[in-house]
């Protein structure tokens, strides 16, 4: 679902995601020469990066919990001030989720690429896997993010409106598979199906630190795509 923050890309149930690290993970490399504690050959303070505010809030929502994490403490313990920080992020709340809606676009990108014999099922559960995997390295942090958006009250809503982005993205999909508008039943059933496959494999994978994330998402689209046939 909610890969929103993986190193190539693809949470987000709240697919879930989320975000993912993938992006992030690229990003914070692509940035490594600027950082907050840094200067230029001209003795100017390089900008602040994406990623070291993400950083610094991670580290005080680990603290002071997300909500007495203030948007003012986040872009201070980065070194840097409000505009910088609202450069980056709408709000405190898109700190958690990530590169999101970069990351839906490269689902989008690898709907597209699904070859047109491929079965819809199986070509939505190889897509939603792989939006959801994760380098090893940032499982930690990943974990800490899916925590924040599966159990913190103050950001239900706007999870809600993350995994309606989520879900549009899967039923345009199916939508365009089956000829059919994406607001259409099968589509929009199909996408809250895939959506709750995925959140129940990440809240297992919270639960429990020896399920692998991909594994159980695996699972629960395969089950999906058998009606849970179970007996």
């Amino acid at each position: 679902m909610l890969n929103s923050s993986a190193s190539r890309g693809v949470t987000a149930t709240t697919t879930l995601m989320t975000s993912r690290a993938k992006m992030e993970d690229g990003m914070a490399r692509s940035s490594s020469g600027h950082t907050s504690g840094a200067t230029s050959g001209r003795g100017r303070r390089p900008t602040t990066s994406r990623h070291e505010l993400e950083e610094a809030a991670f580290a005080l929502f680990e603290q002071n919990g997300f909500e007495a994490t203030t948007v003012e403490a986040i872009a201070r313990a980065a070194g840097a001030g409000r505009r910088t920080f609202f450069r980056y992020f709408d709000s405190k709340n898109d700190v958690v989720w990530g590169n999101f809606t970069e990351q839906l676009a490269l689902m989008r990108a690898q709907f597209r690429a699904c070859p047109r014999d491929r079965p819809l099922m199986e070509s939505l559960r190889a897509v939603i896997v792989e939006f959801n995997r994760i380098d090893p390295a940032e499982a930690p942090r990943h974990r800490r993010r899916l925590e924040l958006i599966l159990q913190v009250p103050a950001l239900q809503a706007h999870s809600t409106l993350r995994y309606a982005e989520w879900r549009s993205v899967v039923a345009e999909f199916v939508a365009h598979r089956l000829r059919v508008a994406p607001t259409a039943l099968v589509p929009q059933s199909l996408s809250y199906a895939c959506l709750g496959a995925a959140l129940a494999a990440y809240e297992q994978w919270l639960q429990n630190p020896d399920v692998e994330l991909c594994d159980a998402i695996d699972t629960t689209m395969r089950l999906l795509a058998t009606g849970f046939a179970l007996e």
